[in-house]
């Protein structure tokens, strides 16, 4: 019999604040996270805005003798599991450290660390490379970091599936706890590329948002006049461990997971199928999974990334698979308000979903001023909303054509509930 695997601790680090309760007082505030981008020079740029975690010193949170030689997206995931490890009150030790595992996704790695060797490869020559430059680089030198600074020694994995990465090792690491290979995993995703090759690249697709004069207003899903995404940068951690273990230690828990849907669209390279068939797939395999009927999903956190292409056919997906309750059921981007996190998109939107489910507060998109005539479902505008949820899916898609798709449920202590 499968194990049910329950959320006990959350950590945040996002463009809206540094930890879960400053995160989440912006969100539901409708408070943006976009601003200038100050890591470089953006003259040249065609876009000159972000979504820059702000305040975060690393030093805080790891030695001092790490602090200065890891790269940022590692910090940021130390600092969220430290958050999320006192958060839920898990003690790592000899007696459980083979059975507690970490597993985290990231699009890109250490884009930054890659920029700065190169200059100096090609400037100084080979021999000025940094020793550090491949462990600061690689994706799964977070887990690995995570690993070695909290003790954790069960099932230790990266996954790089773009910009669903964060979403499918949440479902990954469910799986695993779910199946006994492991009691607990620390997992969720984490991302920080606000760096000159990527503006660079996503300037060159025509992905990103140029409303440079108005930063706040720039991430605008399933408004007419959304003209692209905002990069954005930070991690979300959360706990998972078998009920079992939860209640035993009289442990808090914010939700249960209950459903993992993953799909291919075999499409093309960067844009999703126009009728959504493998986000209707993704969804759908979900649902099935968490043993339930699209009717009884009663919140959406979209993917929604302020992009032409992907809120339409988004929203084309969501009125495939929910039918006839497609106009009933409340759906939001954060993305809105935090832009997107790529790789780490799907853990801290994994975060932000507990926390509804937790809270009974449903996160607002703002910025839809001008709602898509196509785009016409309840996407939460602007203003937050006091509502009780019990059931919640949280959708990632990513280029390459992969999807995933998570169900969260409110915590139920009754048996088989």
């Amino acid at each position: 019999m499968k194990r049910r695997v329950v959320i006990t601790g959350l950590g945040l680090v996002t463009p809206l604040g540094i930890g879960v309760q400053d995160s989440w007082e912006a969100l539901i505030a409708g408070k943006s996270g976009i601003s200038e981008i100050t890591r470089f020079d953006t003259s040249d740029y065609q876009t000159k805005i972000a979504g820059e975690v702000k305040g975060f010193k690393s030093e805080e949170f790891l030695p001092k003798k790490d602090a200065k030689r890891t790269e940022r997206f590692i910090a940021y995931g130390v600092a969220a599991t430290r958050m999320a490890l006192e958060d839920s009150g898990y003690t790592i030790d000899s007696s459980n450290e083979n059975r507690i595992g970490v597993l985290t996704g990231c699009g890109l790695g250490g884009l930054a660390t890659m920029e700065k060797n190169l200059h100096i490869l090609e400037t100084k020559g080979p021999k000025r490379v940094s020793p550090f430059f491949i462990p600061m680089m690689i994706g799964n030198m977070a887990p690995g970091f995570i690993s070695i600074v909290f003790g954790a020694k069960g099932p230790n994995a990266s996954v790089a599936t773009a910009c669903a990465a964060g979403s499918h090792a949440v479902g990954d690491a469910f799986r695993i706890v779910q199946n006994g290979m492991a009691d607990a995993m620390i997992t969720g995703g984490m991302e920080a590329v606000i760096t000159r090759t990527c503006i660079a690249g996503f300037n060159a697709m025509k992905a990103l948002s140029t409303r440079n004069d108005e930063p706040e207003k720039a991430s605008r899903p399933f408004d007419l006049n959304r003209d692209g995404f905002i990069v954005g940068e930070g991690c979300g951690i959360l706990i998972f461990e078998t009920l079992e273990n939860a209640l035993e230690r009289g442990a808090k828990i914010y939700a249960e997971i209950v459903g993992y849907g993953m799909s291919g669209d075999g499409y093309h390279m960067t844009s999703p199928p126009p009728d959504g068939n493998g986000a209707v797939r993704c969804m759908e395999a979900a649902i099935k999974d968490a043993g339930l009927t699209y009717d009884q999903i009663d919140y959406i956190n979209a993917h929604g990334t302020s992009t032409q292409l992907n809120d339409l056919y988004e929203t084309r997906a969501m009125k495939t698979v929910f039918k006839d309750c497609a106009h009933k059921v409340p759906i939001s981007s954060t993305k809105s308000m935090t832009g997107h996190l790529l790789g780490g998109a799907g853990g801290v939107e994994t975060v932000f979903t507990a926390l509804t489910l937790q809270r009974s507060i449903i996160p607002p998109t703002i910025n839809l001023d001008n709602p898509d005539k196509e785009c016409d479902l309840d996407y939460v505008p602007k203003v937050s909303r006091t509502e009780a949820v019990q059931v919640a899916m949280t959708n990632s898609f990513g280029f390459g054509g992969t999807n995933a798709s998570l169900i969260l449920r409110k915590f139920n202590d009754t048996p088989g509930k």
